[in-house]
């Protein structure tokens, strides 16, 4: 239980405007500050937060409250966890008992598997630093790719003992019980025991939003990848962790986010970690799945415009042109950028540093209709092959939700290839009409 004396420190030293700008972004409006809904799809701000009265409502969709009725409703957690979060950020202290094993077994699934996350993402940091092994063999792949000490303490990275039940062994000693060990995917089920998923490998933590751990990935050394198809392991979807709705990175990214009003996209953990070694931190991967709609109203919490940012081959232009539709359809500001020839985010920011990367982004990444129109149309002379092309870059602008951009990038479009602006303009509204038939029927 926590007493009501540190129950009023924590409330006298809440700010709601700090709290609710962990998980929005809040633009000053007049006495007050306002921003988009986080629980109902916003396209305009109607979240106002007021200073003065310690309070948040939504104009549209009624939810609000004091910043614990917001931690409550946004983070799914209960009022001791919602006090425990403040007290965290404020640096109060809470003397608590610790839990019995009584208590642990009462737990939700849900507490229980984040529980157990964050002393795993503790055991394999702890082994990477203290391990002769993890010393050795971990400690020494990051720094043969660079990665200084500061920002493995910034991602927590860690390693995974080559023996295959280190981790089980090490974690049902600590008191863990073995369900949760395979809920979360951390271990395997095998007919002789249970065993570890990421044996022998280099760790990356997954934080969500709220820097809670809900998953790990983990990657084969350089030596053993050899002819290997899986050179990383992700966890399995489970109860705390769905692949399409998390972004690596962005609990270390949201305020670098916030503070630049943009995003990089790229694609792997070494692509993010590398940035912001070399000191760009607005930068999130989705790790090789397709990009959802979730992940990009994540996104859209703290910004509307992001640059993918991807290697040149043709894996990397794939990339760059899956999820663009999804990205506009949700009023999303894009720009593209594929690196040089033979260079991805890592490579190329291990060479550069933060000034000369973003001068770098700013003279070459082009709006999607350029990098579209490059891509499909450019030196296409086959009649019909040029005008799917072009089909495909309307469809695109037909998603547009704001209608004076739809237009601008028509007319960019019309400018572009010689085509009258209202030959593309028919086509566009021709395949919204047919998008809302669909809809209807």
């Amino acid at each position: 239980m926590i007493d009501r004396l540190t129950i009023d420190k924590i409330m006298d030293a809440t700010n709601i405007v700090d709290v609710v700008g962990e998980f929005v972004t809040l633009r000053k409006a007049g006495v007050n500050y306002k921003g988009l809904c986080p629980f109902h799809d916003d396209k305009t701000p109607s979240f106002m937060v007021s200073p003065s009265k310690q309070i948040c409502k939504c104009f549209a969709c009624g939810e609000g409250g004091t910043a614990i009725n917001f931690l409550m409703k946004h983070e799914q957690i209960t009022y001791p966890e919602a006090l425990r979060w403040l007290a965290k950020k404020y640096n109060i202290e809470i003397e608590e008992k610790e839990l019995t094993d009584e208590e642990k077994r009462e737990q939700s699934e849900r507490e229980s598997m984040l529980i157990i996350n964050e002393w795993a993402k503790n055991y394999f940091h702890d082994i990477l630093k203290t391990d002769p092994d993890g010393i050795a063999i971990g400690k020494q792949y990051f720094r043969s790719r660079g990665i200084r000490d500061d920002i493995i303490e910034k991602f927590s990275l860690g390693y995974a003992l080559q023996k295959r039940d280190a981790l089980a062994t090490a974690a049902m000693k600590a008191g863990y019980q073995a369900e949760f060990l395979v809920k979360t995917g951390l271990c395997i089920n095998h007919e002789k025991g249970i065993y570890d998923r990421y044996a022998g490998r280099v760790i990356f933590p997954w934080l969500n939003v709220s820097g809670k751990v809900v998953a790990f990935g983990g990657r084969l050394l350089d030596a053993r990848t050899k002819g290997v198809q899986q050179k990383y392991v992700n966890s399995p979807d489970s109860e705390i962790y769905h692949k399409d709705h998390e972004l690596y990175g962005l609990y270390q990214a949201k305020k670098a986010i916030a503070k630049d009003d943009r995003v990089y996209m790229v694609e792997g953990y070494t692509d993010v970690i590398a940035m912001h070694q070399c000191g760009l931190e607005n930068v999130v991967a989705n790790s090789g799945t397709a990009l959802s709609v979730y992940q990009i109203k994540l996104l859209r919490r703290f910004t509307q415009n992001i640059t993918l940012l991807y290697d040149g081959d043709e894996a990397g232009i794939h990339a760059a042109m899956r999820g663009t539709d999804m990205l506009l359809a949700e009023g999303m500001n894009i720009k593209v950028l594929l690196l040089p020839d033979g260079d991805d985010p890592d490579s190329f920011a291990r060479k550069h540093t933060a000034t000369e990367f973003k001068e770098y982004i700013e003279k070459n990444a082009t709006d999607f209709i350029s990098f579209k129109t490059r891509l499909t149309v450019e030196n296409v002379t086959d009649p019909v092959k040029r005008s799917e092309a072009i089909g495909g870059i309307v469809k695109s602008i037909s998603v547009v939700p704001d209608p004076i951009l739809r237009s601008t990038y028509l007319s960019e479009l019309s400018q572009r290839l010689g085509i009258k602006e209202q030959t593309l303009l028919n086509s566009m509204n021709g395949m919204i009409s047919k998008d809302i038939e669909e809809k209807i029927s």
